[in-house]
């Protein structure tokens, strides 16, 4: 499974901002052609973002494309442009339900096929944002084998749902925490709505706990200064991995190798299931090893 504890995007048509994004060695890029390029830009940005592709994977981020909502008429526009060597995936907006993700693999096939590019090779994220796509978010999450992400979008949510977006995200409880079991469900990565007072690295923190302990693995995040912070804080604890890598060796040794499913370790019982945690943490940190080139 992917690494993608930070996503940020940049607006497409803003060379000097993605060449800063750049220095900040986030896991993803979005070049975006929604929300940060107003409407006068979209040629222009499309023409960019093809540009600049290989250009936002050259630092070792995977590189992809926001591209409009289906029922705006641009996403046909904003895929031709999009889908060129060295693009990762495709981050679809306003996702509804498993008819949109469907439709976003067929299309893609289609350009791969136009521009030489092996079937099945450009993944699809989905930023699940609107009430309907809440509760669609499972069957959405589903709909392909190209989807590998979904995001929680929660600034579109809470205008859908006609309420005020708030820090303490009260409001987001429910779709926040359902559009986490949705993509574990479909075995793919939730990633987290972005953080918008990027000032308040307190609350930040507190915010990527709470949203852990959902089962996000990553967030969407707007402002760069908070990507640092983002791959810290998404990685394993480095007590955990001791942990793990401690309880991994004395439940191999003391219980699996002398026929036993339970041990007692430092006063606890490590069981089976305790095992396995240990061998998740252990190979979370495994795949960030090997995207940063550890041994």
């Amino acid at each position: 499974m992917a690494i993608m504890r930070s996503v940020l995007f940049v607006a497409g048509n803003d060379k000097e901002a993605l060449d800063e994004a750049l220095t900040y060695e986030a896991d993803a890029l979005i070049l975006d052609l929604e929300d940060l390029v107003p409407p006068q830009e979209k040629s222009r940005a499309r023409r960019m973002v093809r540009a600049n592709i290989k250009h936002a994977g050259s630092q070792g981020a995977e590189a992809w494309v926001r591209v409009n909502a289906w029922e705006t008429n641009m996403t046909d526009d904003d895929l031709e442009a999009a889908v060129c060597e060295g693009l990762t995936g495709i981050n679809l907006t306003k996702v509804a339900g498993a008819g949109d993700v469907q439709r976003l693999a067929w299309r893609l096939e289609e350009l791969e096929r136009k521009n030489g590019l092996e079937v099945g090779s450009i993944k699809i994220c989905l930023l699940i944002e609107t009430a309907i796509g809440v509760i669609n978010a499972y069957e959405s999450c589903a709909a392909s084998p190209r989807v590998t992400a979904a995001i929680f979008g929660a600034v579109d949510f809470t205008r859908d749902m006609q309420v005020k977006l708030t820090p303490e995200a009260k409001e987001q409880q429910f779709a926040r925490g359902y559009v986490a079991v949705a993509a574990r469900a479909a075995g793919i990565i939730a990633l987290d709505a972005p953080f918008l007072n990027y000032t308040d690295k307190e609350g930040y923190a507190r915010n990527i706990a709470e949203g852990r302990q959902l089962g996000y693995k990553g967030r969407m995040i707007v402002h760069p200064s908070l990507v640092e912070a983002a791959n810290r804080l998404y990685s394993p604890d480095p007590e955990d991995v001791q942990w793990a890598r401690e309880i991994k060796k004395v439940f191999e040794e003391e219980a699996i190798a002398k026929g036993k499913a339970a041990i007692v370790y430092k006063d606890k019982l490590v069981d089976t299931p305790v095992y396995s945690n240990a061998l998740d943490i252990l190979a979370n940190q495994a795949e960030i090893d090997a995207k940063l080139g550890k041994k």
